[in-house]
């Protein structure tokens, strides 16, 4: 491993030029591939209330659509960093987004619940290695100096999609059906599919070593065991024995698998690149907004829909301006970023997100859809200011051979920072004394609370922004103008 800042050379090619620059060719493959990935996620959990009647099953059996996806993506994602290491970038990523596509295809047939999913589970398969390598793929095709320009394109599906997901699902299910949930992923699938087979070119790093089957097996078990526990936690009780064995049993399969990786040269998930300085803090930074932020994606919709009576739909466009304030957000972030550098950037937004959530949690009961409105906008402002910081500096001192693996244990740690997130506040909520189905006032008291704690992570992730590194993030280098690219940059 090297901690020093990685010169990026043109990736080793085993294709012929192709006629589309490399920088295009990988955004585009890549934004679309994670919107769809992301997206399906938010568009499923809109879906479950209509499963669960199609089916005539329960809530919480329903669950099981979205618990097996997340198991499945919690397996894979470790894998992912040595599989494009190893058979190359642009051959794992098309398979992986095939496989995501068809397995799609497969749930909107579906006869049953388990036949949904099981094909869930292949469509985890697929999603758990589509991330961690195209972010890889992006990382390595954009140098250093170019990495702001990276960071606003991973912005557009990693925060927008949240947001519109809950639109798109409910115009859908509403209009069509619930199979349409599954379908719409597949013509976008599809033409991505056809687009990266013509204009990606192959890359891969021949010191991908041996496969960690020991790694792979430890991390599979114990990112699968803990992820159950995180997902079932606030439905069966935090005191449920089954909760308890799973949760403990995963947190010790981790802590083994951390203590084989460290002895090995190549491991499946390289903890040794946390001992580089801003990659570690950036990490912790990404699992507190994660927790924060994507814990506000989902109660806001639960408070329109449980509190306030509104509709999928309602909820959906209520949320959805958050989408524009990362955008704008996005504009201005990149024009003063080499003058601020990460560290403050991070920190502000994040003390702005929280004292956002704050006031949604103080006020909801008397806000107005309007209020409602401008806080998920001001959110997306706040959100936007960290993301794209975040992002840029993350990697600025991951080496090329190495980056595959730092993108797997990047993504992971975000995975991980999202279901913990929900999983506390729907234990909040909980607590607090919601139930779903009740009287819309009497659980309205219920989301002060979580609302409260959801704020808590994202300030607790404003202490950890303070501690970031400026210096070693080479900012003051990253604002120049685009370089001019020719024709395969």
């Amino acid at each position: 491993m090297s901690s020093a800042p990685a010169e990026n050379p043109a990736p080793a090619s085993e294709a012929p030029d192709t006629l589309v620059s490399q920088k295009v060719a990988v955004a585009v493959v890549f934004v679309a591939a994670m919107f769809l990935n992301i997206m399906d996620t938010t568009i499923v959990n809109v879906a479950l209330p209509t499963l669960a009647r199609q089916f005539s099953v329960t809530p919480a059996a329903a669950d099981a659509v979205v618990v097996g996806y997340l198991i499945s993506l919690a397996v894979f994602i470790p894998a992912s960093g040595w599989l494009g290491d190893r058979w190359g970038t642009k051959r794992i990523f098309l398979i992986a987004l095939a496989i995501f596509t068809l397995a799609s295809a497969a749930c909107g047939l579906a006869q049953s619940l388990g036949q949904l999913v099981a094909f869930r589970v292949a469509q985890g398969i697929g999603g758990g290695m589509l991330t961690p390598v195209g972010m890889a793929m992006l990382y390595r095709v954009f140098p250093p100096a170019e990495r702001l320009r990276a960071a606003r394109i991973l912005q557009l599906p990693i925060v927008v999609a949240p947001a519109t997901g809950p639109v798109i699902g409910g115009l859908l299910i509403d209009q069509l059906s619930w199979r349409w949930a599954f379908y719409v992923n597949v013509p976008i699938g599809l033409a991505t599919f056809l687009f990266g087979l013509l204009a990606l070119k192959e890359s891969r790093e021949h010191a991908a070593g041996k496969f960690d089957l020991r790694g792979f097996i430890l991390a599979g078990i114990g990112s699968a065991l803990l992820m159950f526990a995180l997902t079932q936690g606030p439905v069966q009780g935090w005191g449920s024995p089954t909760i308890l064995l799973t949760g403990i049993a995963g947190l010790l399969t981790l802590a083994m698998l951390v203590t084989s990786s460290l002895s090995l040269e190549a491991p499946m998930l390289d903890f040794r690149l946390l001992a580089v300085k801003l990659f570690a803090r950036l990490n912790l930074v990404s699992f507190f907004i994660s927790c924060g932020f994507m814990g506000l994606l989902f109660l806001v919709p639960l408070l329109v829909q449980d509190a306030r009576g509104g509709s999928p739909l309602t909820s959906g466009l209520l949320t959805i301006p958050e989408a524009f304030g990362v955008v704008t957000a996005g504009q201005i972030v990149i024009r003063i970023y080499h003058y601020i550098g990460p560290r403050r950037l991070i920190s502000g937004g994040l003390a702005s997100l929280g004292i956002g959530i704050v006031t949604l949690g103080s006020t909801y009961e008397h806000l107005s859809n309007f209020g409602i409105v401008a806080i998920m906008y001001w959110a997306g402002l706040s959100v936007g200011s960290v993301f794209l910081p975040m992002q840029t500096a993350a990697f600025v001192r991951i080496s090329r051979p190495s980056m595959g693996r730092a993108s797997a244990l990047f993504n992971a740690q975000r995975q991980f920072g999202s279901a913990f997130g929900v999983a506390i506040l729907s234990s909040v909520l909980v607590l607090a004394g919601f139930v779903p189905g009740a009287d819309h006032g009497a659980i309205a008291d219920a989301f002060a609370p979580a609302f409260y704690v959801s704020a808590a992570m994202a300030f607790l992730g404003a202490l950890v922004g303070l501690t970031v590194p400026d210096n070693d993030s080479d900012y003051r280098n990253m604002g120049g103008k685009p370089r001019a690219e020719g024709k395969n940059a």
